[in-house]
């Protein structure tokens, strides 16, 4: 547990929180490791560990038996539901789908939703998002002769006109796919907003917060989607997807199953036997943040879904200023460009994953260089290729990306910073 006086309203105890995950501790020959992938999949918190290995060695069994290990299952796994419920502020547990990842769960909903189509029909794609929330859509459109309208994005704001939004969308419009957060650019986005627009036309919106959840906290009633998928993984737990939907509009969808799998929801739109190791260490990755939030809160801590808020509030101000100072360090060295927000009254606005070029050296060779420091980042363009080709980096090699956590440090900020002045120098 992490103890409540170690966590001040006013201060994050990193020892604390840093202590909670084995893999911070890690060297090799010596020299620590900084993880800034986290983007890409965050290091698991040792309660994941634990409660995924009891899972195995305990309740290892298919769910709806009579028998011990069975009931055990079933118990986990509506534990895990749970969870996710509070950590989107769903309605109901009933609209909690477990899957392999955001990828697969997408492609997977697409062929119900586009039962729902017909030839004619439009669907929004934005040039922002990560390719899990555009080729999905981009297939459904040819199998059934749908068209595709795309909102761009200010390539000098790194920001949605929304303006622009509303001369694309028609009565026409069908679906609205966006995302969250840029994996690439780290904008955050005005999705209550977007999700509103949609539903004026008539159309559902399908929201990627895979990059949004590790940072804000997630309501799904408040921002008025009818979809919101994300992944475990990039929140500090196991590999696992899970994908929210309103309802009355998954009762209305005809879902892809086997003929004996329940009709009922959330069961119909799980295919097979799901990962129950998988959906407890999720799990496990939500009671996280409610412990960090209850400490936080102490005698005030409130439900689950109110020490989950009080968490994120704390975690996001802790990030914005590595971010502020990453990017203040980044802006001094010659060369570098920063592909994303980088004025600080605007930080409210993008989550700490932070892109750059440089003016002379490919984004490849700055990564295995930092990788030879044991500074771990990524290159390219991370699956964003739509925000990497309006930003015309496509075919210079996309950028470098930085991803901040919340046990991520000041010292390794400067740490890499330091690096990089001699890396480019």
């Amino acid at each position: 547990m992490l103890p409540a006086n170690k966590l001040p309203e006013t201060l994050l105890d990193l020892d604390a929180i840093r202590d909670q995950f084995p893999s911070l501790a890690e060297t090799d020959n010596g020299s620590p490791r900084l993880y800034f992938d986290n983007p890409a999949g965050t290091q698991v918190s040792r309660r994941v560990v634990e409660r995924m290995s009891e899972c195995l060695l305990h309740g290892n069994a298919n769910i709806g038996g009579y028998f011990k290990t069975s009931e055990l299952a079933g118990a986990l796994v509506d534990d895990a539901r749970s969870a996710m419920a509070d950590f989107f502020n769903a309605p109901s547990t009933d609209e909690v789908i477990f899957g392999q990842n955001m990828t697969s769960l997408t492609l997977h909903m697409s062929r119900s939703i586009g039962r729902y189509l017909k030839a004619g029909d439009e669907i929004v794609l934005s040039r922002m998002d990560h390719d899990a929330n555009v080729e999905p859509w981009v297939l459904l459109a040819r199998d059934h002769n749908l068209k595709i309208r795309w909102l761009p994005f200010d390539t000098d704001s790194f920001e949605f006109d929304l303006s622009i939004f509303d001369e694309i969308l028609s009565e026409r419009t069908r679906l609205v796919c966006v995302g969250g957060a840029s994996n690439l650019t780290g904008t955050i986005n005005d999705i209550k907003s977007i999700c509103a627009k949609a539903r004026d036309v008539g159309a559902w919106s399908y929201i990627d917060a895979v990059q949004s959840a590790p940072h804000i906290a997630t309501d799904v009633q408040d921002l008025g989607c009818d979809f919101l998928v994300c992944s475990a993984y990039k929140f500090f737990g196991p590999h696992q997807g899970i994908l929210w939907g309103r309802r009355e509009v998954l009762e209305g969808l005809d879902p892809y199953k086997v003929r004996p799998a329940p009709k009922e929801l959330p069961w119909c739109f799980e295919p097979g036997t799901q990962s129950h190791e998988g959906l407890v260490g999720t799990g496990a990755a939500v009671d996280y943040f409610a412990e960090i939030g209850a400490a936080l809160a102490g005698t005030r801590a409130g439900t689950r879904r109110e020490q989950i808020v009080t968490a994120f509030e704390h975690l996001f101000e802790y990030e914005k200023s590595l971010a502020a100072q990453l990017i203040a360090g980044l802006n001094d060295i010659p060369g570098i460009i920063v592909q994303g927000i980088t004025s600080p009254d605007a930080f409210d606005r993008r989550v700490p994953t932070v892109s750059f070029t440089h003016s002379s050296q490919r984004p490849e060779v700055i990564a295995e260089a930092l990788a030879g420091r044991n500074i771990f980042v990524w290159n390219g363009h991370n699956y964003g290729l739509e925000p990497a080709k309006a930003l015309g980096l496509l075919e210079s090699g996309g950028v470098v990306r930085i991803g901040i956590v919340h046990y991520n440090t000041s010292g390794e900020i400067d740490t890499t910073l330091n690096a990089l002045e001699d890396i480019l120098n």
